[in-house]
């Protein structure tokens, strides 16, 4: 039986006297598509942050593929991240200049990858999302639907266990969000990819393999 690509146990989390979350479990098998929905304020980016190890539980502990990130120094985390974990966040965070394929290669570059291996490795991902021909262009020259595609190529370029999405598609119109909710899955099946998805789009938690329902620091249902 296959191991949990992310497991998380008893995770709380405050900030000054709010209580954001109350001892959360959460484990994510390989390959899976999860989504956590739930109210605004519920915990549900402040837990995609602490299990994508943006962010330390004040109790509880995040194992990824086994491996416990408890004893993990800043440094080390930093550099786990880099090989073993994409993210895409609602607002892309391209850089604006540099171009769509520079963007992509970034995580690469700071893995260390070779510069002919990351970009050739690029070039596929941005191909394969349909972008080949928008490689050389910058984010503004770019539409918003592009540039998310960009920021999914870029979560993906080291080969990650898991891509954490935090509403990848909130900031799209229903079009573009329903490719891209397509999108999730046509990369579970051609790449076995997992994703950890926090959205407020129903039709996307529904798509999921699971729906975890988040209330008041809580997880209500699995």
């Amino acid at each position: 039986m296959n191991n949990p690509v992310v497991n998380a146990n008893g995770i709380t989390k405050s900030y000054g006297t709010l209580e954001v979350l109350k001892g959360v479990d959460l484990s994510v098998m390989p390959g899976e598509v999860v989504a956590i929905v739930g109210a605004s304020g519920a915990g549900k980016s402040t837990l995609l942050h602490i299990a994508g190890t943006l962010d330390v539980p004040d109790k509880g502990e995040v194992s990824i593929n086994g491996l416990s990130t408890k004893s993990m120094t800043a440094k080390q985390l930093a550099k786990f991240r880099n090989k073993h974990i994409g993210f895409i966040f609602q607002f892309h965070h391209l850089l604006p200049e540099f171009s769509a394929i520079e963007n992509v290669c970034i995580p690469g570059w700071i893995a260390g990858t070779t510069k002919k291996q990351v970009e050739q490795k690029a070039a596929n991902l941005l191909a394969m999302l349909g972008l080949a021909n928008r490689a050389d262009h910058k984010p503004a020259q770019l539409s918003g639907g592009e540039q998310q595609r960009v920021a999914v190529a870029r979560s993906l370029i080291n080969d990650p266990l898991i891509v954490f999405a935090d509403e990848p598609s909130g900031n799209l119109d229903s079009q573009h969000a329903r490719a891209m909710h397509e999108l999730f899955f046509q990369l579970r099946k051609d790449l076995g990819q997992t994703f950890l998805i926090v959205t407020h789009n129903e039709e996307l938690a529904n798509m999921s393999d699971r729906k975890l329902v988040m209330k008041d620091g809580l997880m209500q249902a699995f």
